[in-house]
């Protein structure tokens, strides 16, 4: 039985069917289908992955896991995107004037060929780019004195940037390329060596990984400027890898910085501690114990741990409150946990560097943590992308709710632009009756229905116009870690890991601030300070 020609051929007759009972039975049983059409499709890449499983352990390779290819089904550019933009995403060119002249050569003709009437009239202008790559090997002769009163000889310093075999400007090439550039250091090697450098591969990774004190202060003082002088923050997280064993770097960001911390999880009190800069307290007060009851704690522990302490504790004393509490260390992990982040929450929520509002994705790390919750609607629109009706009638209505939904998104973008409190009202009033639809497809209204009870996080920018509607931001900045992930499988150890987190954040905070990496790295490995520090340029740009 061909069950797709089967079910096309009920499609064909649904609108010749007029009697409300039997339509109301078609209707149930057209969801059955649905529900079990999905179920099949995750079975079968449940047992396709137990069938690779299997194949391992027998020491076979298992089915390579080959990514579909990309169909744009999953909140493309073109359903949130207004429709003007959509007509040329193409970048513009250079202007001739953004282009540094270094030399003019005057092209002659060759007088011989012309008419004997032939007038000169100028020169016409006609720019070409080219690169010259060379060495600029130094040898310095340092100046020694001696002192016969001292018995002591004294010798003349190297200028800054230049300790060791190596100059500045190859230091700030090779953390440019490996970080901004995202070339192996293998590549990066190869490259210096094709180039005349005499150089080995372990002296490019103790460049990219050593004595960056400086560079690790610098992005702790971006992040500070970031948090302090922004009304909202942007996080998200994506996979990394340390010594062989699985992480999480996480993209806290704004639109004037990026920054990166590698974490062995996400939980909450990671997102916490992120946020706040520095190691957290736990303070214990009402609001604490009311946080914690709403998270599930029991009445009993919760009775105890009002006998025990009402205070603000370190991590290390909170350990030995819990160690009083909880004598079996592996037995009330849920209520440990509970303890933990609802403490934590209370103490970040009451200090001076709280941040306001946090805009993420849906995921439960991010919720209690911050005054306000903003969700990302492309986030949300995904989850419309990954139905997949095989009815018909049901892919119309899917089509139909999206158009209506990006419609609305695009509507929220105009009020973004020109915000008033007529506008506020209306699209207040549109937003309860679009996520009240009942279209019949019931995993569509499922999710309708789930969307609605977001909706005072996802209409935050009613209140705040100048929130993105999006989380992009920080998605972009997770798609930077991925392609390095691209190029360095992992880091080898908390060294690398941690010049990673800072030279990923200097990067990518000089591109959105439209600084040149290179030069500002050279600038800082040669002790110029010329360029103003990318924190106080954060500060300045950030509202």
């Amino acid at each position: 039985m061909d069950v797709q020609k089967t079910i096309e051929a009920i499609n064909a007759q649904l609108d010749n069917i007029k009697d409300p009972v039997a339509i109301a039975i078609i209707t149930q049983l057209l969801n059955i289908i649905e529900y079990q059409a999905q179920e099949i499709k995750e079975l079968k890449a449940e047992n396709q992955k137990l069938r690779n499983e299997i194949s391992k352990l027998k020491g076979g390779s298992g089915k390579p896991n080959i990514r579909p290819q990309s169909n744009g089904n999953h909140s493309s550019e073109k359903d949130r995107k207004p429709r003007d933009q959509q007509k040329n995403n193409k970048k513009s060119k250079h202007k001739n004037h953004q282009i540094i002249i270094n030399r003019i050569i005057k092209c002659k003709i060759n007088r011989n060929q012309l008419p004997e009437d032939a007038v000169f009239k100028g020169y016409k202008s006609v720019i070409v780019q080219d690169i010259i790559i060379k060495t600029n090997n130094t040898k310095f002769k340092k100046e020694v004195c001696y002192s016969p009163s001292l018995n002591q000889s004294f010798m003349a310093d190297l200028p800054a940037g230049y300790d060791g075999e190596f100059g500045p400007h190859i230091k700030s090439l090779i953390i440019v390329q490996h970080f901004a550039h995202k070339m192996p250091e293998p590549a990066i090697v190869q490259f210096l060596q094709n180039h005349g450098i005499k150089i080995s591969a372990a002296t490019v990774s103790r460049m990219i990984t050593d004595n960056h004190e400086q560079f690790h202060e610098e992005k702790k003082d971006i992040v500070d400027a970031g948090i302090r002088t922004s009304l909202y923050q942007q996080l998200d997280d994506t996979s990394a890898r340390i010594n062989g064993k699985n992480n999480f770097t996480h993209v806290l960001c704004s639109p004037y910085y990026t920054a990166y911390f590698t974490r062995a999880d996400k939980s909450r009190l990671t997102v916490l501690e992120i946020l706040n800069q520095k190691p957290l307290n736990f303070q214990f007060n009402a609001s604490a114990y009311a946080l914690m009851k709403q998270m599930g704690l029991s009445q009993d522990v919760l009775t105890k741990l009002k006998e025990l302490h009402k205070t603000i504790l370190e991590h290390k004393e909170l350990d030995k409150l819990l160690a009083s509490l909880f004598p079996q260390a592996d037995r009330h992990t849920r209520s440990r946990q509970i303890i933990l982040e609802a403490s934590a929450i209370t103490a970040y929520l009451n200090s001076s560097n709280a941040v306001k509002i946090l805009l993420t994705d849906d995921a439960p790390q991010f919720k209690q943590i911050t005054e306000l919750l903003a969700l990302c609607w492309i986030h949300d629109g995904r989850h419309y992308k990954k139905l997949s009706p095989i009815i018909v009638i049901h892919q119309k209505k899917l089509k139909i709710f999206l158009d209506r939904y990006w419609n609305y998104y695009h509507e929220l973008l105009a009020y973004k632009k020109k915000p008033s409190k007529v506008f506020f009202n209306k699209l207040a009033k549109e937003f309860d009756m679009l996520f009240s639809t009942i279209t019949g497809y019931t995993q569509l209204d499922e999710r309708i229905a789930r969307t609605k009870l977001k909706k005072d996080s996802l209409l935050l920018v009613l209140k705040y116009p100048d929130l993105p509607l999006h989380n992009n931001n920080s998605e972009l900045g997770a798609r930077a870690q991925a392609r390095y992930r691209d190029i360095s499988f992992q880091t080898k150890n908390i060294k690398g890991t941690e010049s990673k987190d800072t030279f990923m954040t200097i990067v990518e905070t000089a591109k959105k601030l439209k600084v040149n990496a290179y030069n500002y790295i050279f600038d800082r490995i040669s002790e110029l300070f010329k360029l103003p520090s990318l924190a106080n340029l954060v500060a300045c740009n950030t509202s």
